[in-house]
């Protein structure tokens, strides 16, 4: 390892211990060989000043819900130093009382719950106090005589714990061991199967303590062969069936991320994939997001993910104590053999992370079975954290889901307009949303963290194709379809339209959407809640003269979407239309044309713009509305509807 301590920037927090203490949180965070996403935590101990100028002996400890990555000043809880010292001699605290007596002995109680380490933190007679869960460290003590392994390496330098649980529990152990311990010869405290502390009086000392101390335990592992340069490959629809059987498992939508680099891909090529795989994680804080082991398939899925299920219900009853409340049974990342791994969950951000935890879990199982084995906690051990008290606590406190979260859409035409609309009211609700649209602008519109932009010409059955196979290797599946892109053509009489206009209005405004719903369906077959929403239009029902080539090229969309009602029902995919009239904040719509049309009728602008029986403007934001309504639970008994968007039209009527 590295140490990436700099002076200077070190030096800008000269007296201020709590600065300097996030200076160095950070430097640990950035590393996820050492810590990844939330793990780890980090102490400071330094005076607290109260608003009476009373001065108070206490340790600043990284706060629940901050990340050592990019923790501030606020992430540091202030605890009284004295109150945890005592909680340390008490012979027995539990979880709820350990959390709420530290609550109670917080400086700040603007601050966040201290770590649950906040009492071990205490009771290391140092300034500067550094725990991190890294991956070398824990990879040597999970071998078959990993402590061995850790203290030929270590010597006397640390303090070697066997695995107990965190909090109250893991402190009164280390206090018990460090009775007649002399502190100023130890460096460190490795925690078996769990991570490891440095100390020090001095932050730069700490902190290039942990960096010594994971570079020699590296060294043993530096040994790690050479990989290929193969990636393996899922079949798209196969990906899609699996992401729907864990959606199914979890009774919610889930997103499926598919890895095949090298290390993925020889990783699932092992012979011995479904032993060492399931032997357990990296370390217990890791089955808070992955569970405890993964799924392992050959892509014939259709009974091995009911299999987990039932073995994930069989694992909470064996050791329920009556009280609990069982999380969801699906996995969160799976072995597909000879070709990677996938990961699984509600959001991006949770795939990402179960991504890291992934790779870093398959590298350390490469390096431990090189040792000799590997061997994880046993199945008590990891159900004791996934069933902690602390996190049966937050289960209570669970907030609202967005209404699409886990769910994948694809919007047509959507660099403007009603698409654009619909695709920021999809992704405002939790979707994950890919957009094919003609203009190259699409590119630059949208975040691309949130939503996948496509160039393309929905005209083109493989610029459809691409688009829909893009949700499918971006995301894992398809879930929703919004059929918007279409264009008004130039108004004349029948005897003076163009033939090419004419054939241009019906090969974007119908013959376009049965290219999506073509290439969309034999996954949406496979999607959570399927449906697929056509925008029409008024002129459907109340056609106008002079725009032939425009109102029969909507109406054929009409029909198409009757005809996909019926005919996809019985695959449980819902087809709707809504049919808007005089949307003005779309590109057909130009202040020329406002203005003429309503010159035409006698009117202002304003009285145009609302000259129906509301008198109501609409936007491209209401009828985005009502395709997200139709696309969601409400209308989940619904399919076949044609719903006006006008603000009413006595000719519809």
């Amino acid at each position: 390892m590295k140490s990436f301590w700099n002076k200077n920037d070190a030096d800008a927090y000269q007296g201020d211990a709590v600065g300097l203490r996030v200076y160095s949180s950070r430097l640990i965070g950035q590393d996820p060989n050492l810590v990844l996403h939330g793990g780890g935590n980090t102490s400071v101990k330094a005076p607290f000043v109260d608003i009476f100028g009373d001065t108070h002996e206490a340790i600043y400890i990284k706060g629940s819900g901050w990340d050592l990555a990019t923790i501030e000043a606020a992430g540091f809880a202030p605890v009284r130093l004295d109150a945890l010292i005592k909680m340390s001699r008490l012979e027995s605290l539990s979880d709820s009382d350990m959390v709420s007596t530290q609550r109670a002995a917080m400086l700040n109680q603007q601050a966040p719950n201290p770590s649950v380490e906040a009492i071990l933190h205490a009771i290391i007679p140092f300034r500067f106090v550094d725990h991190t869960h890294a991956d070398a460290v824990v990879t040597l003590s999970n071998t078959p005589d990993g402590e061995h392994r850790v203290r030929q390496l270590y010597g006397d330098r640390v303090l070697v714990v066997p695995y107990v649980m965190p909090g109250f529990e893991l402190a009164k152990k280390v206090a018990d061991l460090t009775q007649e311990i002399d502190w100023s010869q130890l460096e460190g405290i490795v925690l078996m199967n769990h991570g490891i502390f440095s100390f020090a009086d001095d932050a730069k000392d700490s902190y290039e303590r942990m960096i010594q101390l994971v570079t020699d335990a590296e060294r043993v592992l530096e040994l790690r062969p050479q990989l290929g340069s193969v990636h393996g490959e899922i079949p798209l629809i196969e990906l899609a069936k699996l992401r729907f059987a864990i959606s199914r498992a979890a009774n919610k939508a889930m997103l499926a991320v598919f890895d095949g680099s090298p290390i993925h891909f020889e990783f699932s090529g092992r012979k011995d994939v479904a032993s060492v795989a399931a032997r357990g994680p990296l370390t217990p804080d890791h089955v808070l997001r992955t569970k405890r082991l993964p799924i392992i398939t050959d892509g014939s899925f259709s009974g091995c993910v009911a299999r987990y299920v039932q073995d994930y219900n069989d694992y909470f009853a064996k050791f329920d104590t009556g009280n609990l409340t069982p999380l969801d049974p699906a996995p969160r990342w799976a072995v597909w053999r000879d070709c990677g791994t996938l990961a699984f969950g509600q959001t991006e951000k949770d795939v990402k992370i179960i991504s890291d935890i992934v790779l870093h879990t398959i590298q350390a199982i490469e390096d431990a079975e090189r040792l000799g084995g590997w061997v994880a906690l046993t199945e008590s051990q990891i159900f004791a954290v996934e069933y902690w008290e602390l996190e049966q606590a937050k289960l209570q406190h669970t907030r609202a889901k967005l209404p699409f979260l886990g769910q994948i859409a694809l919007v047509t035409g959507g660099a403007s307009g009603i698409g654009h609309a619909c695709v920021g009211q999809l992704s405002a609700k939790g979707a994950k949303v890919v957009v094919i649209d003609k203009n190259p602008s699409v590119m630059r519109i949208f975040d691309e963290s949130d939503v996948c932009s496509v160039v393309g010409d929905v005209t083109d059955s493989d610029d459809v194709t691409f688009a829909v196979e893009k949700a499918i290797s971006r995301f894992g599946g398809l879930d929703i379809v919004v059929n918007n892109a279409g264009i008004f053509t130039a108004s004349a009489k029948i005897e003076d339209t163009e033939p090419s206009e004419w054939q241009r209005s019906l090969d974007i405004n119908l013959t376009s959407a049965m290219h999506v719903i073509k290439q969309a369906v034999p996954y949406l077959r496979h999607g959570w809640q399927p449906v697929v929403v056509i925008v029409g239009s008024k002129n459907v029902r109340a056609p106008g003269p002079g725009a032939a080539a425009y109102s029969v090229a909507k109406a054929g969309l009409t029909q198409l979407a009757r005809v996909a009602a019926l005919e996809l029902a019985g695959d449980s995919i819902r087809v709707n239309t809504v049919h808007p009239n005089s949307v003005f904040d779309t590109a057909i719509w130009t202040e020329e044309v406002l203005s003429s049309r309503a010159k035409h009728y006698g009117m202002s602008i304003e009285e145009y713009r609302a000259s129906n029986l509301l008198g109501v403007e609409v936007t491209s934001k209401d009828v985005a509305s009502v395709v997200c309504a139709l696309a969601g639970p409400e209308f989940s008994r619904t399919t076949g509807a044609q719903v006006a968007v006008d603000g009413g039209t006595d000719r519809v009527i």
